[in-house]
């Protein structure tokens, strides 16, 4: 099973690695590739597993085989820009705050008179390095990217500096790497937002506020900040402790177990800060299993005012997400960038000021004790 399961790693390996050659360049259009013997031998793989490699990146048009003389890379799409077609990468396509998102930049484009292709990468970055391989294998104009756990460092730069050096512009949503700091971006002020919504909470008397953040985004990150700049303001002293860190593969488990548990330990804690609505949702749900009330017990606020900040009788307090709006206003700059190519006075970055939305997921402790 050992065997396997190396052979399978190293066949990837193989169509990674080729691929990577092809996009940086290293491997140019009509290059011969080494010999099947000598690929079998630097990866440790049969010819028979070297060959449906092959044959996969044929089909992909990589690559192209001549009979008697070998395996050649292929040239790359040539982008005409003039193909009327923008791809769209997000996380996500169906659920939360993403169909509208979509509309937004749908509704713009196409009257404009382009098409798109919409991918999704469910914030993975494998997925998002594919998504982007495969559309620099067609003819695409522009290009709207939510990047997949934009905290982390991008490992696939080699792709954006394709799409770069093919004048194809792109525009960053709802987060960017931090190396293309300097790229068109239209981003909600996520610093502030937090900012905004802990001071609420504790001009209403709050003091003990538990903070729920995402760990693998600059939303998440930057919603931190904001949290931790309200508290020093207020001369609160900011404990470690109260922030509650998920990933995205354990988002529909961890925040809620561990408020819970904070609860069963007796945490001190009378409001929680929550990194969206989906989140928040989880954590009145864990509250309310443990027979604890929201907000008479604890207040609890979202962020996005998305669908989800309504269920029942109660009404998330939530920061305002433009949802179709950022989508408009995404697609409009892309226009812009496709238009105006490197006007270096265009305004290549968008930054939406936050809005608190009250609800009656919150309450005044004006009255209440420290405790």
């Amino acid at each position: 099973m050992g065997t396997k399961d190396g052979k399978g790693l190293k066949y990837s390996q193989l169509m990674e690695d080729l691929k990577k050659q092809i996009f940086s360049g290293k491997l140019q259009a009509g290059d011969k590739l080494p010999s099947e013997n000598e690929l079998s031998a630097s990866y440790g793989i049969s010819r028979q597993t070297v060959r449906k490699a092959l044959a996969i990146l044929q089909n992909e048009g990589y690559v192209y085989a001549e009979h008697g003389r070998g395996t050649f890379c292929s040239e790359l799409v040539r982008h005409s820009h003039t193909s009327r077609n923008i791809a769209v990468v997000t996380t996500y396509l169906s659920d939360y705050i993403f169909p509208r998102l979509i509309q937004g930049i749908d509704s713009t484009l196409s009257e404009e008179g382009y098409s798109i292709i919409l991918k999704n990468t469910k914030n993975s970055r494998s997925r998002e390095a594919k998504c982007l391989e495969d559309l620099l294998q067609k003819d695409i104009d522009g290009l709207i990217i939510e990047p997949s756990k934009s905290h982390i460092y991008c490992r696939h730069m080699n792709l954006y500096q394709k799409l770069d050096e093919y004048h194809i512009p792109y525009v960053f949503i709802q987060g960017c790497y931090e190396q293309m700091r300097d790229k068109p971006k239209v981003l909600m002020d996520d610093c502030k937002g937090a900012y905004m919504m802990t001071n609420y909470l504790i001009s209403q008397g709050h003091k003990n506020i538990i903070g729920v953040f995402k760990a693998d985004d600059s939303q998440g990150q930057n919603r931190h900040k904001g949290y931790v700049r309200a508290l020093q303001e207020a001369g609160m002293i900011y404990e470690p402790d109260n922030i509650i860190w998920f990933y995205t593969e354990d988002r529909a488990v961890h925040p809620s177990a561990r408020i819970r548990q904070m609860a069963a330990e007796k945490r001190k804690m009378d409001a929680v800060v929550c990194y969206n609505d989906q989140i928040a949702v989880e954590v009145i749900k864990a509250f309310w299993s443990m027979g604890i009330r929201v907000p008479e017990d604890i207040s609890v606020t979202g962020y996005d005012n998305s669908y989800m900040a309504s269920f029942g009788d109660l009404k998330l307090t939530t920061i305002a997400h433009p949802h179709e709006k950022l989508g408009e206003m995404a697609a409009s700059l892309l226009l812009e960038l496709i238009r105006g190519g490197n006007n270096e006075k265009m305004c290549k970055d968008i930054l939406i000021a936050p809005e608190i939305v009250c609800g009656n997921s919150t309450i005044s402790r004006q009255a209440g004790t420290d405790d």
